[in-house]
């Protein structure tokens, strides 16, 4: 067969022999998220994945899809692309097991201005690795080269995610009730919301955001601002082994007032202090360079709590230490009290 080349197509900007290096490079990082409904290799026009509903006797799927946001604008900064894959993975996947799936799938979609081969491998390493920390399979993805619609050195990405729960099993928060119990899991950091507001206060594209700061710990700002977000998938698919849960809730855009009331049915609210959520300090720098009030704060980021789960007082316990058995340094957030007007409390 003859291979692939426009000369017009590459005078216009796209090079689609950079398109096929990209592909090779990325291949040892795909094969790293392989698993065994995997029916198709990179390259055709679909990914193709058999289900195994070994005791799942209703399957329900449920998809997420979602993109890692301005927060590409620092590692364009940084210059530092293998992480914000994992970003992008994260935000899928922490949705979908908010309703107790387990991902199966993920594909990418890759914008940018000009096809760097290597950066494009980068990224997509990020990709597997967010993968292979929730255990689903990159089956698929696009990259498009789009010269004069994002510049050279920019690029855009996003992702789509499909799980699998048996529909009695769906976390549906039914169940809750006055007394339960709100455990924390620990984000990582800002993760991938609020950075537009985050750029400003920084300033990013203008000061220096690579020199280490001491009240984060000898980190620079850029360092920490890229730490990739949390995947809670295992740790959770354990606990609903174990215990039942009544909600979860993925702390994303919107912070406290917008996620946590989600999960919570009419008539009751969570009720939360503020001084017993552990703060990360990038979040205290914030506040202080931005001279952003508290009510904002916990409006618009995690504030160190990336997920939070709901489960009886009698569960609090076992929920606990099932989470630590398994890496999450969970403690207990709040409560469910009963309240017709407000869904949260934050005292």
């Amino acid at each position: 067969m003859e291979k692939s080349f426009s000369e017009s197509y590459a005078k216009a900007g796209v090079d689609i022999t950079a398109g096929y290096k990209a592909v090779e490079l990325m291949k040892t990082h795909i094969a790293r998220t392989m698993t065994k409904g995997v029916c198709s290799d990179i390259g055709g026009f679909g990914g193709l994945f058999e289900l195994d509903l070994t005791g799942i006797t209703r399957p329900v799927l449920v998809s997420g899809t979602d993109g890692v946001g301005t927060k590409l604008k620092i590692a364009f900064i940084m210059d530092k692309h293998d992480t914000v894959g994992i970003d992008c993975v994260a935000m899928c996947v922490n949705d979908i097991i908010c309703a107790g799936a387990k991902p199966l799938i993920f594909l990418d979609y890759i914008a940018c201005g000009k096809n760097v081969p290597e950066r494009i491998a980068d990224i997509v390493k990020g990709v597997a690795e967010g993968c292979v920390q929730s255990g689903c399979a990159l089956i698929g993805g696009e990259t498009a080269e789009m010269p004069g619609f994002y510049p050279i050195d920019e690029y855009d990405l996003a992702g789509y995610s499909t799980g699998v729960v048996d529909k009695s099993k769906i976390i549906d928060n039914k169940t809750m009730e006055e007394g339960d119990v709100i455990i924390a899991l620990r984000s990582s950091g800002v993760h991938s919301n609020g950075f537009s507001l985050v750029r400003k206060v920084f300033d990013v594209e203008n000061a220096d955001i690579k020199t280490p700061v001491e009240a984060l710990g000898g980190k620079s700002v850029g360092e920490t601002l890229l730490t990739p977000t949390k995947i809670y998938v295992k740790p959770v698919l354990a606990l609903l082994d174990e215990v039942k849960v009544k909600a979860i809730s993925h702390i994303t855009g919107g912070g406290f007032y917008e996620n946590i009331p989600r999960s919570i049915p009419k008539g009751l609210c969570a009720k939360i202090k503020k001084s017993d959520v552990q703060v990360l300090p990038i979040f205290k720098l914030i506040a202080e360079k931005g001279g952003i009030c508290e009510r904002d704060m916990f409006n618009t980021f995690n504030m160190g709590v990336g997920m939070s789960i709901v489960v009886s007082k009698n569960d609090v316990e076992k929920a606990l230490s099932v989470l630590k058995a398994n890496g999450e340094d969970a403690y207990v957030l709040g409560e469910i009290v009963k309240d017709d007007e407000n869904k949260i409390i934050l005292l």
